[in-house]
């Protein structure tokens, strides 16, 4: 079934000023697939990049970046990428979400619906969210570069502007 088509749509030269962080302690700049993959399909759609950093998988430099992001004025969201599994290092999930003032469950309920469709039942080791943070909408994605393009590409980029104009007001 598909949705059906938005009867308000976004203004088409809407842009969003975003920040995207790599969670990873492998991951260089020129080795950093997703990262490069969310700036470059952002700026294609028209969004403005305004800061780029790779963090180790540490709590508090998490935090610490999403501080140093709050106070950035202009700065609309925050994409974040790496760091939501399970595993012993996979730290992004909790520094996140103790953070959010609000979160969006349906974005979390939908990524890992849409992931089930292509990878099966591995789909509930994900802790992909969404939520608000000091006016910022934020987004932490897996690092695996076919989740961010599923997340990019059939959540993200349709829903942004809406997301962002609602946040700040302007729908």
């Amino acid at each position: 079934m598909q949705p059906s088509q938005n009867p308000c749509p976004d203004p088409p030269s809407y842009q969003v000023h975003f920040a995207v962080i790599t969670v990873s302690d492998t991951r260089t700049p020129e080795t950093d697939k997703s990262g490069n993959f969310i700036k470059q399909s952002m700026t294609n759609a028209g969004h403005i990049l305004d800061y780029y950093a790779l963090v180790k998988d540490e709590p508090d430099e998490i935090r610490e970046q999403m501080l140093n992001l709050a106070a950035i004025a202009d700065l609309d969201a925050i994409i974040l990428n790496g760091g939501t599994g399970i595993a012993p290092r996979d730290t992004t999930y909790d520094a996140i979400a103790a953070l959010l003032e609000k979160t969006l469950p349906g974005f979390g309920e939908m990524f890992r619906y849409l992931s089930w469709q292509e990878v099966g039942s591995r789909a509930i080791a994900s802790r992909s969210e969404a939520g608000i943070y000091q006016g910022k909408l934020v987004f932490s994605l897996p690092g695996s570069s076919n989740a961010v393009k599923l997340a990019i590409e059939q959540l993200i980029l349709p829903e942004i502007i809406h997301l962002v104009r609602q946040l700040k007001g302007l729908h």
